[in-house]
């Protein structure tokens, strides 16, 4: 079905088959579960996000399976292909996990469709994500939601938290015992290093964006090639309301996104005192929250 309400009705009622099948084969093994429905917006407001982990570990900690999910129900933006490889990696990052494992219908990712084409050539390891990997990979069919575009986006995701990804086939026998005993099997994604902080990946993967700074060239090459802080006289240009705290894209002359952080001002207060020396900042507002509009340490590049 296309229809939005059709697709929200259906997994309404879905959920509870879901669950009470989740629930016979875990009983099974004398395991408890708990039934997590989520949007992505558990993921954008740090406080959410927080409480969330706080929640899946007391579970993991009580011996509780988590059985995760995007909630269907209410969500409008998120059925759409691929949120489930995305959810997942979110998770995966939230938690800190020792690795993620992908199910899949094919045995990991090759050089193109496998279905497809013979000539597939399968791929066992990935240390970097290039865009020739990225062109190679399937966009998923009608019936799928999510295809290996998907998952490499999801692998990103993990390997910039320093979390490994395998991705298998499902229809695998002992499939996952066999990934967790260490079998070589499907492709294993293997970041080099963590690159960012709890912190700072919250702010690059899973924060929205409230608004937009625009800076001049000075500012840019100050943050892409010094690793400085954005100061209020590089600032050109605010768009959209935003507050103190909240999440903000920030933009070249030309509109180019470059970083992502989390601004100490306003925008009604940027539109104030953009351009001005940071000596100039309190005279303008009558107070001043600090030299910097955003910390580098509350700043990603993209």
């Amino acid at each position: 079905p296309r229809d939005i309400k059709v697709l929200q009705a259906a997994a309404a009622v879905g959920q509870t088959i879901l669950m009470n099948t989740y629930d016979t084969y875990f009983s099974a093994a004398h395991l408890t579960i708990a039934q997590i429905l989520l949007t992505h917006g558990a993921f954008f407001n740090r406080r959410r996000y927080l409480n969330l982990r706080n929640t899946l570990h007391t579970l993991l900690k009580a011996g509780v399976v988590p059985i995760v999910n995007e909630n269907d129900t209410v969500a409008v933006d998120e059925i759409k292909l691929g949120d489930n490889d995305n959810l997942s990696a979110l998770v995966a990052s939230n938690l800190e996990a020792d690795l993620l494992i992908i199910l899949s219908d094919v045995d990991g990712l090759y050089t193109a469709n496998p279905k497809r084409n013979e000539g597939a050539t399968f791929i066992s390891m990935v240390t970097e994500i290039t865009p020739e990997l990225e062109q190679s990979a399937d966009k998923g069919g009608k019936t799928g939601v999510g295809g290996m575009k998907t998952k490499l986006e999801a692998a990103k995701v993990v390997m910039k938290a320093g979390i490994p990804m395998v991705i298998v086939n499902g229809r695998q026998e002992n499939i996952l015992v066999r990934v967790i005993e260490g079998e070589p099997v499907g492709t294993l994604f293997l970041p080099a290093q963590k690159d960012l902080n709890g912190r700072r990946h919250w702010i690059r993967f899973s924060s929205s964006v409230k608004g937009m700074i625009a800076v001049d060239d000075g500012a840019k090459r100050a943050l892409l090639e010094n690793g400085s802080s954005l100061l209020a006289s590089g600032i050109i240009r605010v768009e959209k309301e935003f507050k103190s705290g909240d999440p903000v894209s920030i933009v070249d002359a030309k509109g180019a996104a470059f970083a992502k952080g989390i601004t100490n001002y306003s925008s009604r207060e940027l539109v104030q005192i953009k351009g001005a020396k940071s000596h100039e900042i309190k005279r303008i507002l009558g107070s001043k929250e600090g030299t910097e509009v955003v910390y580098r340490g509350n700043m990603v590049l993209l």
